[in-house]
Formats: C-alpha cells, structure tokens, sequence
C-alpha cells in the first residue's frame, strides 16, 4: 500500500529536509520518495492544513492494566488511546497482576500486540513481584527484547539491590529506571508538603523524599558506570542536582510527566481527585525549573504517566483515591497549549520522540528516503476541546475534559498501516 502525504512541513533535526514543506510518498513500511510535488500514484493521499510530519512519538511512562486490572483498561482500548494522541510506540510499565517480571509475561504483552500499528514495549520489574529484593532474571529477559527494567511507583529502596541492578544493567547493555521516592520520608502523603497541605489537612510528600534519592542514584550510577534513567522529576533541586552529574559525565537521564509541568498543588484545593498524583504536583517554583531543565537539556524527556483508573478508587475520600491521571491523549495539546512559549516545535519532538526512542530502545528515525516510516502527522497551531469523545480509555479520570488545548495529531503511519485519527 502506498500513502502520499502532501505538502507537509517536516520537523526532524537530524534530517536534511528539517522545516521544508514537501510530499512524503511511503511504500511497503519505508520512505521511498522526499520531494515537491510528488505525482505519483498512491493508494492513499493525505492532506491537511497546516500539516507536519515527525518521526514517530513515543511514550516513556504508559499503563494499559493488562493482566490483571482489564476493569481499569486493557490492551485493545490502551492503544486506541495512543492512537488517537498520536503516539506510534508506548513503553508498558511493569505494576500489572501478575507482575511483569518474566519472559512469559513479557511474551504475553508481545503476543498480544504484535498486529498492531502501535509498538507495544514492555519493561520487565527489576525486583520479583515489586517486592525489592530479589532481582529478576535480566539476562533471560533481556533475550526476548526487554531492555529496560523498573519497580515504577513503587521506588527501589535497597541500595544494594539497586547497585547490583545498575552493574548487570552495565553487562547488558539495559536501562534501569527508578522513580525517586524515599518511601520512609514520603510516609504515604497524598500531596506535595507545602503551605496548601497544611491548609487542607493533608500528609504532605516533600521534595526531599525526591531528592535524597535522586543523590543516591546519581552516587551508584557513577560508582557502577551503570545505565540509569531518573523518572517523573518534580522537584527543583533535583533538576540542579542532575545538571551537574552530567557535566560530571555521569551516565544519567530523566523524564518529567506532563503533570508536573502544567499543574500546581493549588489545584488539589478543591479536594478533586482528578489531581492526584505521584509524584505530586508541586508549585510554580518546580514547575519553571522542570521546564528550563527540558531547555537546558537536562530533562530529556516528557512523558504521559498514562495512568487508568475506575471510579471506585478516584470517586471516593482523596485520603483513599488512587494516584493517577489518563495521558495519552491530552498530552501533545497540554504541550501546545502551556509550553510552545518555552520550547521550540523542534526541541518538544526531541522530548516526545527523538529522546524517548534513544533512551529506552537506541533508536534513531529520520524522515528520509530509503528510511523506515514510523511516523506522526499533526497540526501543532490547531485549537481543540478535549470531550469524553476523546477519551479512548475505559477510564475517565482525566481533570482536562472540557479544557481548550493547542496542537493534534491527525493521523499515523508504522508497521505498513495508515491511521487517520478521528
């Protein structure tokens, strides 16, 4: 099947058609042809205003529930719910039941999957069961594709266990990514530890429960030449803090959620549930700081914390509710609307799918000829309303239903198939 995209702007720095508006014609999974008025015959034409073209995004930080929790969500609507914000390939995280922390768990999210336009890429768990002791079986894990390893949410608090994790991960060649949580300071709090907890009455998770391990990670990374991801940054400090290991050299990178970039712990104010999250929102003050580190280059990545939950556990006491919001498909129009005065159309597809790929699969597209065509079309100056319509999640728990956002995805090419996104 050939698809000829018409007259689209292509936003690539590491191709030598970066910001020129041209046809794009693909065929058989690959670019075959970069040009002007390409007149060729084509199965499949698409055209759009305003339309332009990246490599494909990519999501970091992506729960589908499956196994376990398909009241919540599942494969079949997590995908849809990448498709329709544009998204080509997800990264799973491991917090399913059972827990994914071995080869046939893995080979049943592969199995699952495989037919799909999405590429659905699962972490296994570092630890057996999340449980922070033993560690999984890498090297047997690593065979079947699986090149990172994380305990998520659940923060490993062992320093050994995270030494050893960080040496095999040296041997591999595999990432370990850890969510800096010192569960003995964050003591179960339900928002950031600030002047709103303290107004409302609530146990509070401060910054240094964030930043303390952060220094613990940066330390054991640099003592193993480990391959260490830091994930959902949302304090301050903690940018500072991995600002300078990598001036260090140190073998380090990091991802902030879309949550911790446009939202502030004001907004917990009214006890909604919908802004319940981990790492909490923090204050303004983070908020800059995160973004300047994305400019800077110390955050490498935005990802989505694409994370379904059912009315039980967000439509109760916000002491009770479970953390989380739905992501995928109001990230890309969360970007435009409150970071496009702050980054570049081209650093924001560096933070969603240049860096994302590099990171976790040492992956590099490029939109040109001869290229395989894994691909994202959008418009990034379109204005929208995010409905329920939106939502492909059998999960509402997203506070943005109602709310004007800027840039969408109209459609997506991979693995030989076309989407476009209504």
């Amino acid at each position: 099947m050939k698809v000829l995209i018409k007259s689209a702007k292509i936003i690539d720095v590491n191709s030598k058609n970066n910001n020129k508006i041209l046809d794009v014609l693909i065929d058989d999974g690959k670019i075959i042809k970069i040009s002007k008025n390409i007149s060729e015959k084509a199965s499949t034409v698409f055209t759009e205003s305003n339309l332009h073209i990246s490599t494909g995004w990519m999501d970091l930080h992506s729960n589908f529930r499956e196994p376990g929790f398909e009241y919540k969500d599942d494969l079949k609507t997590g995908i849809k719910s990448a498709i329709k914000g544009g998204f080509t390939s997800v990264l799973l995280m491991p917090q399913t039941e059972p827990v994914i922390d071995s080869k046939a768990h893995t080979q049943y999210i592969y199995n699952n999957t495989k037919e799909s336009i999405i590429d659905v890429l699962t972490t296994s768990a570092i630890t057996k069961g999340i449980k922070g002791n033993e560690i999984v079986e890498m090297h047997d894990l690593n065979a079947v594709c699986c090149r990172v390893f994380t305990d998520d949410k659940k923060s490993l608090d062992r320093t050994e266990v995270m030494k050893i994790a960080l040496l095999y991960s040296k041997d591999l060649d595999g990432l370990i990514m850890n969510f800096a949580n010192d569960k003995s300071i964050s003591n179960n709090g339900k928002m950031n530890e600030g002047v709103t907890s303290t107004n409302l009455g609530l146990k509070g998770i401060s910054n240094i429960a964030e930043e303390i391990m952060v220094d613990r990670d940066i330390n054991l990374a640099k003592y193993t030449e480990g391959n260490l991801h830091l994930s959902y940054i949302s304090a301050k400090e903690s940018v500072n803090k991995i600002k300078r290991a990598k001036k260090e050299g140190v073998n380090i990178t990091a991802d902030v959620s879309i949550n911790n970039l446009v939202m502030t712990d004001e907004m917990v104010k009214t006890f909604d549930t919908h802004y319940k999250v981990l790492p909490p929102l923090r204050t303004e003050k983070d908020n800059t700081e995160l973004i300047k580190g994305l400019k800077n280059g110390t955050i490498d990545v935005i990802c989505s914390d694409h994370s379904p939950e059912d009315n039980e556990n967000k439509k109760t006491e916000f002491d009770n509710a479970a953390f989380g919001i739905l992501g995928l498909e109001s990230m890309f129009g969360l970007i435009g609307k409150h970071l496009s005065k702050d980054l570049t159309l081209e650093e924001i597809i560096e933070k969603i799918s240049t860096n994302p790929r590099k990171i976790a699969l040492k992956q590099k597209l490029k939109i040109e000829e001869g290229e395989i065509a894994n691909i994202t079309l959008f418009n990034p100056d379109v204005e929208w309303e995010l409905t329920k319509s939106d939502i492909k999640s059998k999960s509402d728990n997203t506070p943005f239903i109602g709310e004007k956002l800027k840039g969408k995805a109209v459609a997506i090419y991979n693995n030989k198939q076309f989407v476009v996104i209504e």
